[in-house]
């Protein structure tokens, strides 16, 4: 189980927009609870509005569930290792490029945020696993530290600030 809020110290300045989205003390709850969330946010999307852009070099709806669930692999990932105590510096990721390289825009809404949802459920088996000395371990990724337990919070708030987005500036529910 989770041992409190990550400290500032825990993770990259860049992430605190993140973290600061989860006012939740379970941060496990929080992953549970979302994945329904995703589910009913996939299905409110109309199938003509999947691959609504908001302007002409932004992602897709399509493509920001896929960005979700890369960023959920990759946070995950970062999770696993670190859980472990991996010493080693974890590389970064651009987003950007990875969206161009997917097929995202070609994938039906719901099959993108079912997928999301299983690769969540994954991260959640290690999680639930871990013991309490592992969710403070420190390791290094983008070239920061990052703590588990912050990763956690990240993993939460990622969504949140994408599907704000979505409602926001895509006009979607």
């Amino acid at each position: 189980m989770p041992t409190g809020r990550p400290a500032e110290n825990e993770y990259a300045p860049y992430f605190a927009r993140y973290v600061g989205l989860v006012p939740e003390a379970d941060v496990l709850a929080a992953l549970e609870g979302q994945i329904d969330d995703l589910r009913r946010f996939a299905k409110s999307v109309p199938p003509e509005r999947e691959g609504h852009r908001y302007a002409p070099d932004k992602w897709s709806v399509r493509e920001v569930i896929g960005h979700l669930a890369d960023g959920e692999r990759v946070f995950g990932y970062r999770v696993f290792c670190i859980s472990r105590g991996e010493q080693q510096a974890l590389p970064s990721f651009d987003e950007n490029a990875y969206v161009a390289q997917s097929a995202y825009g070609r994938v039906p809404l719901a099959d993108l945020a079912e997928e999301l949802v299983m690769v969540r459920r994954a991260n959640l088996a290690v999680m639930r696993r871990l013991e309490p000395p592992a969710w403070t371990r420190l390791g290094t990724a983008s070239g920061q530290p990052v703590s588990v337990r912050a990763l956690g919070y990240i993993m939460v708030g990622h969504p949140r600030h994408h599907l704000a987005i979505l409602r926001e500036r895509y006009g979607l529910a």
